[in-house]
């Protein structure tokens, strides 16, 4: 029962990957026609990529630990 934080960081890497993932996906699709494409790209796109780089980190402190 020592290692009750590696349960921690494994989750918190998946959620971060789902959400990363997620949305990059979401900035490839088409946009409704009222909004600014390319500033909901630009965000969908910041938000993936900074939900990768913090999964790489829990993964990280994960194998570090």
């Amino acid at each position: 029962m020592s290692n009750w934080y590696e349960p921690i960081l494994f989750i918190c890497a998946l959620i971060t990957f789902v959400g990363g993932v997620s949305s990059l996906i979401m900035s490839l699709f088409p946009q409704p026609a009222g909004m600014n494409p390319l500033q909901n790209k630009i965000e969908y796109g910041f938000f993936g990529v900074s939900g990768l780089v913090l999964m790489i980190v829990f993964i990280y402190a994960l194998c570090v630990a």
